[in-house]
């Protein structure tokens, strides 16, 4: 049991610590809100992807071995956005609210905090195989998340300017899971590596894969000090029972269902542990930007955001320790 609780402790607290530097710093006045933009800026369009591309090139990883891996990952998400619609559609009276709350319970950071994690608890085998998750997961998030805000923030009576505007948008969002850099650096990884098994491809040239790997080496550290930055501690405190509701939901409801999900399907050892971290991780960042953008309600989901930041790395401990425990991570 002391070795599980270590594991969970080691694979945690890394990121708990840069997110509190990030913090300490923002509060300290040492970085601004341009240099956080600008940061994150350069880890999603340029670290971040380098980072999955060459993880997946490099890796020696069966990716035709992760079907079942990936097909719990599509049923514990479906099941979390139609039990959160459900319990919206009979719970929840604000439309403004409704899409705003299912996002808070479905949709996690896995790009980040997720990733991270996996990486502290598997290295690089766990990396590549999550790399490879998130790919799918995330088309999946966002065509889910336009879906829940349109349908919950559009009155079909409203004026016709609001209606078309989120049509607009609706249709921005689907051109860019298109040019997403992190889905295009794995359709590019998957592309080089068919290739190269196929044609005998020459490896890459050493100038390019260590400067991948330094670039690569950026992402997580400071994406999560840029987490930690960007919390408000406000928010957090400032908690409506709604946004209760959904943290629950994000953080207690949806780590149970990944692992009776991934149980049923058979799952164990990187790949229990990689879907267990992946759907515990908190509320996507991006969920608060979509909500503002779509006419939902950007206090609840700051809230959400802000709360589940926190306190679902505590609960990925835990949650890890158990099922290290048990065997099954």
């Amino acid at each position: 049991m002391i070795d599980a609780i270590l594991f969970a402790l080691n694979i945690v607290l890394p990121n708990l610590m840069l997110m509190g530097l990030g913090f300490f710093m923002r509060k300290k006045g040492q970085v601004s809100k341009d240099f956080i933009d600008q940061a994150s800026k350069l880890v999603f369009n340029y670290a971040l992807p380098c980072l999955l591309f060459f993880s997946v090139i490099q890796s020696t990883v069966n990716f035709s071995e992760q079907f079942y891996l990936i097909a719990a990952g599509l049923a514990v998400t479906l099941l979390l956005y139609f039990g959160a619609e459900l319990y919206a559609k009979y719970f929840i009276e604000r439309p403004e609210d409704k899409g705003v709350f299912v996002q808070g319970v479905f949709r996690s950071n896995m790009a980040i905090i997720g990733l991270a994690t996996v990486a502290n608890a598997y290295g690089t085998e766990g990396l590549s195989i999550g790399a490879v998750y998130m790919g799918v997961i995330t088309l999946v998030f966002n065509i889910l998340a336009v879906i829940t805000l349109s349908r919950t923030t559009v009155d079909p009576e409203a004026d016709p300017k609001q209606v078309a505007r989120h049509e607009n948008y609706a249709v921005m969002i689907s051109k860019k899971l298109f040019t997403n850099p992190l889905i295009l650096a794995l359709i590019a990884a998957f592309g080089y590596k068919i290739l190269a098994s196929t044609l005998e491809l020459p490896e890459l040239p050493s100038v390019i894969t260590q400067t991948g790997a330094l670039l690569a080496a950026v992402s997580l550290p400071l994406a999560l000090i840029c987490a930690g930055a960007t919390i408000d501690m406000r928010s957090m405190l400032n908690l409506s029972g709604l946004s209760m509701q959904a943290s629950i939901g994000r953080i207690v409801i949806a780590p149970i269902v990944a692992i009776l999900v991934g149980l049923s399907f058979g799952l164990t050892g990187v790949h229990m542990g990689v879907l267990f971290l992946m759907v515990a991780s908190p509320t996507a960042a991006a969920s608060y930007v979509m909500a503002k953008a779509m006419g939902g309600n950007e206090i609840l989901a700051a809230n959400i955001l802000a709360f589940t930041t926190v306190v679902s790395l505590f609960g990925m401990a835990i949650g890890s320790a158990a099922l290290r425990a048990l065997g099954w991570m």
